[in-house]
């Protein structure tokens, strides 16, 4: 995705877009639907070209001192803005604890960190905690079910956030996921490490998944979501897979994850 600028009137709190490494490489589409929500709310948006990954990766694999390179880096690009935002609770669960947790001891970058720490915030929770933004998406005629992320509950406290915004579709029916916070399987580094354990996660996933009878499956990162859609495609199902910006923003009429671009 290319530097932008939006909502130039000067206006609005000024939002670093952290688009993510997936995201970029993989479906460019999310960052996209995060702007486009971004400015809706009011914001002036812009993609630092400059920005690399977050250092998780080097973090899961024992990678400390590639970690707090990362880390560094990302602070020096981001530090400038009101506000840092990412359509991925484990990139900004990274940028929130993992950055101050390894550049702790330094006390000029621990203290930078800390400051960029409280300033980044995953975009559904951007949306609803901090701006109080409810958008008004499309009808969309559908049944559908969630999958609240790892990262998303347990270090950023998304509960009730993407389900509030989400319910804001016309249309769209929902139906629970059982077993709904046990983990995908994905787990970042984990599913290259163990995938036979991580194929049965994530193979009991889909079959819940499944079980709910519904036509989409909505998440929050893309990482589990890649891992959730593979699983089902492979299994033959039709469930089709989209990210939660995806659906705010009206664009579940177009490919789901793993389908052809039209």
């Amino acid at each position: 995705m290319q530097a932008a600028t939006t909502n130039p009137s000067g206006e609005g709190p000024r939002v670093a877009l952290f688009v993510t490494c997936l995201v970029n490489v993989m479906r460019p589409a999310i960052a996209e639907c995060a702007r486009d929500l971004l400015v809706a709310a009011g914001c002036r948006v812009e993609v630092p070209l400059r920005q690399t990954c977050c250092g998780q990766p080097n973090f899961n694999s024992g990678d400390r001192e590639g970690g707090k390179a990362l880390a560094r880096h990302q602070i020096e690009v981001l530090e400038g803005y009101d506000y840092v935002v990412a359509p991925s609770g484990s990139c900004v669960g990274s940028l929130r604890h993992d950055a101050g947790t390894a550049l702790a001891d330094d006390p000029v970058w621990g203290e930078r960190a800390r400051r960029l720490a409280a300033r980044t915030h995953e975009i559904v929770g951007f949306l609803h905690d901090v701006l109080g933004f409810r958008p008004a998406p499309p009808a969309h005629r559908a049944t559908a079910t969630y999958h609240p992320t790892c990262s998303g509950l347990r270090e950023l406290g998304l509960r009730d956030q993407p389900k509030a915004l989400l319910g804001r579709i016309p249309d769209l029916e929902w139906v629970p996921l059982p077993e709904a916070e046990t983990c995908c399987g994905f787990g970042g580094t984990f599913c290259v490490k163990y995938p036979a354990i991580a194929n049965a996660v994530v193979e009991e996933k889909a079959r819940c998944v499944e079980s709910t009878g519904a036509e989409l499956l909505i998440g929050g990162d893309l990482g589990c979501l890649m891992n959730m859609a593979g699983k089902l495609q492979r299994r033959g199902s039709p469930v089709r897979v989209f990210h939660t910006v995806e659906a705010l923003a009206g664009r579940l009429d177009g490919p789901a994850l793993g389908e052809p671009s039209a």
